[in-house]
């Protein structure tokens, strides 16, 4: 008789390799960025993928300030922040965020994208935003990663 192992082999947290890339914001549109950044976090490009278990690369993401979006987003959406006081309720435009924390579009695009577990929190440790072009993080000999960019639609 044949004896095929038809089971799944699940990799543990610690078992699994993680690389680490580095990721340039100039000019990318800032939701498809984050999303294929929460991708990678979670360890989805990767065949050995496991839901339960904290898979995924560490990314590092450069040049945050020159990030864009599309259409009137810059005048038009709003960063909510609530204190849990009556009131409490601050609103922030993109293009304010972007002058004073430019580094918290891309972390709050990505976190939003990942899991609202203890796991989703070990995930996005994973992740550093940097300002402008230099990064500490020389010695771990990140890659550069290209994003996938979609093609222009045609116009009718």
């Amino acid at each position: 008789m044949n004896t095929l192992s038809y089971r799944t082999d699940s990799v543990s947290a610690e078992k699994a390799e993680r690389k680490w890339y580095v990721i340039d914001a100039t000019n990318q549109v800032t939701g498809r960025m984050c999303a294929q950044i929460a991708s990678i976090l979670r360890g989805k490009n990767k065949p050995s993928y496991t839901p339960h278990a904290d898979t995924g690369d560490y990314i590092i993401v450069i040049n945050a300030d020159k990030v864009r979006f599309t259409g009137d987003k810059w005048n038009q959406k709003e960063y909510l922040n609530y204190s849990l006081h009556p009131g409490g309720l601050k609103v922030t435009l993109a293009s304010e965020m972007l002058t004073k924390f430019p580094i918290r579009i891309i972390e709050r695009g990505v976190k939003g994208m990942l899991p609202k577990t203890k796991l989703g929190k070990a995930m996005v440790k994973k992740l550093f935003v940097y300002e402008g072009a230099d990064h500490p993080h020389a010695a771990q000999k990140p890659e550069v990663l290209i994003l996938k960019t979609p093609k222009p639609k045609d116009t009718y």
